[in-house]
């Protein structure tokens, strides 16, 4: 028997025909928490406090756009049949590692136009990067996305779930897997990790590196329970295929700067 549960409205509220939703105030609340947190942190390193924000206005609309661009890629079947879908992001359908990609490239650019060190600024910001992810997984949460395998109610109150939570599990007659929460609580996690690493001193670049094998690590074992992954192939899910990829990457790029040389300044080093 059919439980008569109500999922949470996606739409926040509406500005005559614009409706405004959920999902894009959950990224915007991410997109400033993170922001703030980079620039006190950057203020107390020597980083200018309008850096962050310059390099905002170009990082958060390429990553918007290159996480599209690598979703709509891996669900082209569905995108060529329906192309006045692929602007439609508030639906959700955003890749975390297409926006990685284009944030990457983005500030690799921008920190050699300003003459600033990409790993210096890569290590300020990694705590943020962190966070936002956390935060914005509660857009797949009100989206009733990103979740995993069919399970119980039972199960998910075993978990000490909020009724909120356990009830937007409640998709079309069944109960499932709140992988958006697991990821969340992870990168929630590593947000602390994070910042306790810039306590330890570490060379630059290995802050940035420890969130990519941190992030990497989580994201490979929540992929494996979803049901929407993105697929490389029939069997082999892109996203776990990325997390190996990076997790190896980046333990052999820690290991190479440090055995090169490279990797000589520590984190609390304020030279540009």
């Amino acid at each position: 028997m059919e439980e008569n549960i109500q999922p949470i409205n996606p739409v926040a509220f509406s500005l005559g025909p614009i409706d405004v939703h959920w999902y894009g105030i959950i990224i915007g609340v991410g997109i400033a928490l993170a922001l703030v947190l980079a620039i006190r942190e950057g203020d107390r390193r020597g980083i200018h406090k309008d850096t962050f924000p310059d390099l905002m206005l170009w990082a958060i609309p390429i990553a918007i756009i290159s996480a599209r661009i690598y979703y709509v890629a891996f669900e082209w079947d569905y995108y060529a049949q329906n192309p006045g879908d692929i602007i439609k992001i508030w639906n959700g359908g955003i890749a975390i590692h297409g926006a990685l990609i284009g944030s990457v490239i983005t500030a690799y650019v921008f920190c050699k136009k300003r003459n600033i060190s990409f790993w210096k600024l890569a290590d300020i910001a990694a705590p943020s990067i962190i966070l936002g992810q956390a935060i914005g997984r509660w857009g797949n949460f009100i989206n009733q996305e990103a979740h995993g395998g069919e399970v119980s109610r039972a199960f998910l109150e075993n978990l000490y779930l909020p009724d909120f939570i356990i009830n937007q599990m409640y998709i079309n007659g069944a109960y499932y897997h709140p992988t958006f929460l697991y990821e969340s609580v992870w990168n929630f996690a590593g947000v602390l990790l994070l910042i306790g690493l810039r306590y330890v001193n570490l060379r630059r670049g290995e802050i940035f590196l420890s969130y990519v094998i941190w992030y990497s690590i989580g994201r490979f074992f929540v992929e494996g329970m979803r049901t929407d992954s993105l697929m490389l192939t029939e069997s082999l899910r892109m996203a776990q295929t990325i997390s190996i990829a990076l997790i190896i990457g980046a333990i052999a790029l820690l290991i190479y700067r440090r055995v090169k040389g490279l990797a000589k300044l520590r984190y609390t080093n304020k030279n540009m």
